[in-house]
This record gives C-alpha cells, structure tokens and sequence, in this order.
C-alpha cells in the first residue's frame, strides 16, 4: 500500500479520546487511499454501478469530505474559496488529468491538513462553519468515521469485483 501517514487503533489503547478516534480515522483514510494501489488507470476509473461511483472517484470524493468537515468547518471559508465543488455529487466525477497517483496525493495532502486543523482543538469545540450550523468536533469526527467506513466497504467490493475480472 501507498506509504500513509498516521496511527493505528492498536497504538492508542491507553490514550485520549480524541487521540484513539484519530487513529480509526487515520486507518480509515489509510485503507481507502490504498484500495488503488495496483490497479490500472482504466480499472481506478471502471464503472461496476449505475452511479458515478468509481474507485479512484471514491477517494476523489472523500478529499472533498475532508475539506468540506476540516476546511470549510473550521475556517468558515466557502467551497469556491477551497477550491472544491459545491455538492458532493459533484465531488466523484473524474476529470481527464486526474490519475491514481494525483488522486492519491491530493487525498494524502486534504488529510495531513484536516489533522493540522484540528490538532489544538478538543473534542467538545465547536466548529461554526458547517451548512448544518456549528457541530462539536466530536460529531464531526464520528460523521466522518461513519462516510469513511461507508467508502471502504463500497471500495472493497468495487476493488474485488475489478479484480475477480483480471483473474477470470
């Protein structure tokens, strides 16, 4: 896999709240980034579903989640000034340049800056900019947690299917 920064969950047993839910996140962000490792260009953009849900629009999309819950959250900044689309919808589609390699890093990048956003603050602070109005960094965390759980197992069953097909 993809070297990826980050704890792991067996790491942190003695430690903070906040630092242990890091940690399922970070291997979260992990796993998700390393379901491309090894596949082709043409198997990262292959379509299984009637959706625009591809692997590499997958990791796509969950650099935008992490700057819409730890950019535009905690900065208040809008998505045009990030540089990201305005819904999520719009966040899997593949544009030509984009390649498992800058994808990869573009994810790689979102994450280290979500952990720099929100390495001073605690669990009960508060981040304003949310469109749902300010959410504790703790909800965040585990609505984050929760989509990237979701994604993983989406990109696990899309990687297997890709796969099955090259042996078969």
């Amino acid at each position: 896999m993809t070297s990826f920064p980050g704890t792991f969950a067996d790491d942190v047993i003695d430690q903070s709240a906040k630092t242990q839910v890091e940690a399922f996140i970070d291997e979260h962000r992990r796993a998700l980034n390393g379901y491309l490792d090894g596949l082709t260009e043409e198997q990262a953009r292959r379509s299984l579903v009637p959706s625009r849900t591809t692997l590499l629009g997958l990791v796509k999309h969950t650099t935008f989640v992490e700057k819409v819950w730890f950019d535009e959250a905690v900065t208040r900044r809008s998505r045009a000034e990030i540089g990201i689309p305005a819904t999520p919808d719009e966040s899997f589609i593949l544009d030509d340049d984009d390649t498992i390699a800058s994808v990869q890093q573009a994810h790689r990048e979102a994450c280290e800056a979500s952990r720099r956003a929100t390495s001073s603050l605690g669990l009960d602070d508060v981040l304003p900019g949310n469109r749902r109005g300010p959410l504790p960094l703790r909800w965040v965390y585990l609505h984050v947690l929760r989509e990237l759980a979701q994604h993983c197992g989406h990109a696990e069953i899309l990687r297997e299917q890709i796969l099955s097909e090259q042996r078969g």
